[in-house]
This record gives structure tokens, C-alpha cells and sequence, in this order.
């Protein structure tokens, strides 16, 4: 374990996915031990797709959402395959980064 300023180092993955993914990214999520996430739904932004527009009224599904977790490096692997295999052909874009944080017994 890398320690930086007193923190632990651990692996951020954020991904953006329609609304009508977000279930099956949660299980995912879930599937690899991950803890918890956090998760921000009616994102907006530009991509290959053109721009999204947040804030839609009447249809989760159409929306896109940000979804963040954080977990061991060693348990990463598994959730970034399973990530790209459902972005594999739909629309959404995975980061995935280093992170430090300052409990880390939340994140194993």
C-alpha cells in the first residue's frame, strides 16, 4: 500500500452511461466488492454523440449518469472488463485513475 500524505493509494473508475445502463454499471460495481458509489444522474456534456443535455423531465432512461467508486487496485481489473464490454457497444465513456484516500478500510 503506497502512502502519500498519510492517505492510501486506490483506483478511481468513473463511467458515463445512458440511464437505462445504470443498473446493470451498479452490478458491476457490486460484483467487484466495491463498498458503495456514487452516482449523479441528468449529466450533460459532448462527445462523439453530440451534445447531452441534463435535466430531462419525464425519462430517466434517455438521461445520462455519472457513476464513481473507488476501490483496491486489485479488485479494479475485473470491474474495468465488465465495463467495457457493456461500452463496448453503446454510448459512454470509463476513466480510470489513481486516487488517494484517507480511510481506506471504507473502500475494502
Amino acid at each position: 500500500m503506497d502512502e502519500t500524505w498519510g492517505l492510501s493509494q486506490m483506483t478511481r473508475i468513473e463511467v458515463v452511461v445512458s440511464g437505462e445502463d445504470v443498473a446493470v454499471a451498479a452490478d458491476l460495481f457490486s460484483e467487484s466488492g466495491a463498498r458503495g458509489f456514487t452516482a449523479v444522474s441528468n449529466v450533460s456534456g459532448l462527445g462523439h454523440g453530440g451534445h447531452h443535455q441534463g435535466r430531462l423531465l419525464f425519462n430517466q432512461r434517455d438521461a445520462l449518469a455519472l457513476l464513481t467508486v473507488v476501490l483496491p487496485a486489485e479488485r479494479a481489473g475485473t470491474l474495468v472488463e465488465g465495463l467495457r464490454s457493456l461500452l463496448g457497444n453503446r454510448s459512454g465513456v470509463m476513466l480510470v485513475s489513481d486516487t488517494w484516500v484517507s480511510r481506506p478500510e471504507y473502500f475494502r
